[in-house]
């Protein structure tokens, strides 16, 4: 089971040009520091956020707790001149989870509803389970396009692999994001390696782009993240033969403790 948070800025679109329309670079900074500070304050308990259209974000929350979110959402409205609404939700898959998220917060009334405001709910139950993150890099972009072509046409070409990757992985249920340079992250919960090689050769005979990813299965999303660049490295570094490498936490917890790694008291 994946928990996911959906966040939402209240009435932010009418606050946008009331009283009248703010400067776009004011408004620029200010999504980028809340999705900042989203991140800062999730993290701080093993948590990540990602920005969907930045008046939305969506975070992986295993382990943490309503009245976490509660001092989360008290720490935005001290510090924002706006206000946030917030969802948790559980399910086997991310979609599901975020799909939950969603039509619960949709009830108590629209995003631009100026009565709507500081929602702070959980769907259905916040449960253990693990999270699975896979961080997913396009091979030698910096070869084949960064030092080879212009900038636009090198953001367009990672464009076009997010968008068919998003299509692809939507259809396991799982959900993707842009996290920078020529990475994305992916909850997929459910999905196993055969699944991301066929979804990497689809995407490779339609753009002659080839993918690696290091996935990872942990506790909390910052452990399945962890877990998720060693992957990457391992694949960098040749140490697994496939262009896919899965991580357990529970795994290499009982490896390190045979290895000595690990105190045992």
């Amino acid at each position: 089971m994946i928990q996911i948070t959906l966040i939402q800025i209240d009435n932010y679109g009418p606050w946008t040009v009331t009283p009248k329309p703010r400067r776009e670079s004011d408004l620029q900074i200010l999504q980028s520091r809340l999705y900042a500070d989203l991140n800062m304050l999730f993290g701080a308990h093993k948590g990540l956020v990602f920005y969907t259209r930045f008046d939305n974000l969506i975070a992986i929350t295993n382990g943490i707790d309503l009245i976490t979110h509660k001092r989360i959402q008290e720490s935005i409205r001290n510090r924002y001149p706006f206000t946030i609404s917030m969802v948790i939700a559980t399910a086997e898959t991310p979609y599901e989870a975020q799909k939950l998220a969603t039509e619960t917060l949709q009830e108590y009334g629209s995003a631009q509803d100026e009565n709507r405001k500081e929602i702070l709910d959980v769907a259905n139950e916040l449960v253990d389970g693990y999270v699975q993150l896979a961080h997913i890099d396009i091979n030698n972009i910096t070869g084949n396009y960064t030092d080879v072509v212009s900038a636009y046409e090198t953001y367009y070409n990672v464009n076009k692999v997010k968008l068919l990757l998003m299509e692809e992985l939507l259809k396991y249920k799982s959900l993707l994001f842009f996290i920078g340079g020529d990475n994305f992250m992916s909850p997929c919960n459910g999905l196993d390696e055969n699944d991301f090689l066929e979804i990497f050769k689809k995407i490779e005979d339609k753009t002659n782009i080839q993918l690696k990813a290091g996935v990872g299965i942990g506790k909390t999303a910052e452990d399945a993240s962890n877990l998720a660049d060693i992957g990457l490295e391992k694949i960098r570094g040749k140490h697994v033969d496939k262009n896919v490498c899965f991580l357990k936490q529970e795994t290499l917890e009982i490896n390190s403790i045979k290895k000595g790694l690990f105190k045992t008291f």
